[in-house]
């Protein structure tokens, strides 16, 4: 190597070649290659090129960690020891290089501290292996999902997958609210294991505020009553574990024990969230650090659809045609893109303003489409309150209209916007790939922003309008336990979204399918059967899982109806997709689709948190019902508990709310936050020198191939 340079060194095959004589012929092999011809590999030319341009600081640092490796190594045993040599280069079983190992790692280890440390470690990685095995073979549904991968790919089978990690974080917070919110009360209120409980003292409140008289029909009690209580969460359902009126007591006594339900009601809420926050993180890192550190170009991407697309979980035939045709569509896709780059560079001024000036009149009318959606999920939401008490005489089906008329509204609202996006965007001349994800994005914001407007309308109710209900801090004639409202509007959604997916398989896709199979009308066979939209399916439960956030502090239960609604989903949509729909024809990729369902629920929760804090902590709560009758505000519990706290741990927690430990906090967030991204950017420039590391490897093979075919 000393021919070659000081300091430069070949790739590790063609050193290896050269002494085994793979390469070369005998003859060659055995004389030294000749200076020129090792210095016209592009790898030397091209470490030749760095050091001239960095002044030789590579060799520096290279020479460095050879010394202070080699200072680290030590004294190397002779060649022909046993420990010369890498431990899986011996020819020996497996039992006999874990039993070498183990005795290398005593020798190393012989301290009893040590060897105790170690110990343990490898029990209690053991045992966590142990947990992961048996956690796959309990896995739910896992036997369901390998087969829709095999048969559909994989990437219908991740949004099967995410349904799956919504019918489980559901359940846990159902776990949490019933555990420390539900079950206290039901204990305490029938006195089991010699329990009690302390009913809410009203302090300095006006006697009309507290009257509460749950809603419902007060004559003749038919089948049509209970079935139109149990759509809305009216009448004998109001009053019962689901809604945020049946808990009325301060504290439950077990024994000497005092359990605080507003706090635990308060705290619990906050975990819900907080759980569903960190899963959701844990969750999406992974794919948020590989589109951070992989920043894939045109010519890789092209490479890796030809020689990486193919999903080799297929095993239907008609899946792999379909996973043929949308590999064909994405390397349209590509071609189009590069087409419409060259386009746009080649522009003049008058077409930029003519497609800026189009630009900014769509996006007008868009604005104008979801204002207009708004509008009227406002009227409808204010007509239903105002009139669902008052058209109990005219018969069950006007009520039952009343009562979902928001509902109604909004599930229209999220069926007709999507289209008119859709067609507004082939004008604004986009590309294929940024096209799906403004329409997507656009989507996303108008079934989100719904749920907004609607708590806004209803929060336009609630507050107070006279001066007769200042006293209250809410409109109590109308609302005399808003919060059993508020979570009676969630799970109408809930229930409604339910009956409409239900509704949308049995009588259109069901339909459809009979018509595509046994009828050979032309126009019936051009339709086709209806796609199974993995991008559309996942917006519908990521609605549903944000009402779910939202109602869960006014109806603590309603994760638990979330679970039932989802698990049931699951077998609805696997049965419609085997038998009665077919895959997209422009699917998503697995590793791309995970992340963006990860993201688009993080949205929801985010968006979720907002009319949350807004009803913790600046609505009046009810002073009718409720664990936070004595309270301004829920929130107010919050401060009230500290004071009883010791004077000392009372300094530190408003210590910790003040600005003087908020201020520093944010700082030293922003520093790691910086250091995260800085050190995010290094391995990105490490990536990007392993690709050329790469792309100069395999310069060389073709390089020494060529000098090969010439020798010869």
């Amino acid at each position: 190597m000393s021919e070659f340079g000081a300091g430069a060194e070949l790739p590790g095959w063609v050193a290896d070649g050269r002494s085994r004589g793979e390469l070369f012929s005998p003859e060659e092999s055995r004389a030294a290659a000749p200076v020129g011809f090792l210095q016209e590999l592009p790898s030397y030319r091209s470490v030749l090129r760095r050091r001239a341009a960095a002044g030789d600081v590579q060799e520096r640092r290279g020479n460095l960690w050879g010394t202070a490796a080699a200072e680290l190594r030590g004294p190397q045993p002779e060649e022909g020891e046993r420990g010369a040599r890498p431990l899986w280069e011996l020819p020996l079983s497996i039992a006999e290089k874990r039993r070498i190992r183990d005795s290398q790692a005593d020798i190393k280890y012989s301290s009893g501290w040590n060897q105790w440390k170690r110990t343990s470690s490898k029990s209690w990685k053991k045992a966590l292996k142990d947990i992961k095995e048996l956690s796959f073979y309990v896995e739910l549904w896992r036997h369901d999902i390998h087969s829709i991968e095999g048969k559909f790919g994989t990437g219908i089978q991740s949004y099967f997958c995410f349904l799956r990690f919504l019918v489980v974080l559901n359940f846990l917070m159902f776990i949490l609210m019933f555990s420390f919110v539900t079950l206290p009360t039901v204990i305490s209120n029938y006195g089991i294991f010699n329990s009690s409980s302390a009913k809410i003292s009203l302090n300095n409140t006006e006697p009309y505020c507290t009257v509460y008289t749950p809603s419902g029909n007060k004559g003749l009690v038919y089948f049509y009553t209970y079935l139109k209580d149990l759509l809305t969460g009216t009448g004998f359902l109001e009053v019962t574990v689901l809604f945020y009126g049946y808990y009325t007591i301060d504290a439950a006594w077990l024994s000497v024990l005092r359990y605080n339900l507003p706090l635990a009601y308060l705290l619990t809420t906050f975990a819900c969230l907080a759980l569903s926050l960190l899963w959701i993180i844990k969750r999406s890192v992974k794919g948020f650090r590989q589109n951070l550190v992989h920043d894939v170009n045109q010519f890789q991407s092209y490479c890796n659809k030809v020689f990486a697309g193919w999903d080799f979980c297929i095993t239907d035939l008609n899946a792999a045609r379909l996973k043929h045709r949308s590999l064909l569509y994405e390397l349209q896709t590509d071609l189009e893109e590069e087409r419409l780059k060259q386009k746009i560079a080649d522009r003049t001024m008058k077409e930029k303003l003519r497609i800026f000036s189009l630009r900014i009149f769509i996006n007008i009318v868009v604005i104008a489409v979801l204002l207009a959606c708004f509008y009227c999920i406002f009227r409808a939401t204010v007509f239903s309150q105002e009139n669902s008490s008052g058209v109990n005489s005219v018969g069950f089906q006007a009520n039952l209209l009343v009562q979902y008329l928001p509902s109604i509204v909004i599930t229209a609202v999220n069926l007709i916007a999507p289209q008119i996006f859709s067609i507004l965007i082939r004008f604004e001349d986009y590309s294929p790939a940024f096209e799906i994800r403004l329409t997507l994005l656009r989507c996303v914001f108008v079934r989100l922003a719904n749920i907004g407007v609607l708590l806004v309308s209803l929060w336009s109710q609630i507050q107070c309008t006279t001066d007769q209900c200042k006293a209250c801090g809410y409109d109590y004639q109308l609302y005399p336990c808003w919060e059993s409202a508020v979570g009676q509007e969630m799970y109408k959604l809930l229930i409604f979204d339910f009956m409409i997916i239900i509704a949308v398989i049995l009588f259109v896709n069901f339909p459809r399918k009979m018509l595509v199979t046994y009828c050979s009308w032309k126009p019936v066979q051009w339709l086709g059967l209806q796609e199974f939209g993995i991008s559309d399916n996942v917006l519908d439960i990521v609605y549903g899982q944000t009402i779910c956030w939202i109602g869960t502090f006014f109806s603590p239960l309603l994760p638990a109806i979330a679970t039932i609604k989802y698990f049931i989903i699951f077998y609805i949509k696997k049965i419609s997709l085997i038998h009665t729909c077919k895959p997209a024809s422009r699917p998503i990729r697995a590793s791309s689709s995970n992340f963006f369902f990860l993201v688009v629920l993080l949205i929801g929760l985010i968006l979720a948190f907002v009319p949350l804090g807004v009803s913790i902590a600046h609505i009046s709560s009810s002073k009718a019902c409720g664990p936070f009758r004595n309270f301004n505000t829920s929130w107010a519990v919050v401060p009230e508990t500290i004071l009883e706290f010791p004077i000392g741990l009372q300094k530190v927690l408003f210590g910790i709310a003040s600005e003087a430990f908020a201020v520093p906090f944010f700082m030293v967030t922003c520093l790691l936050m910086f250091y995260l991204i800085a050190l995010a950017g290094a391995h990105k420039r490490v990536v990007e020198q392993l690709r050329e590391q790469l792309v100069m490897e395999s310069r060389d093979k073709l390089f020494l191939i060529a000098k090969l075919t010439e020798g010869r």
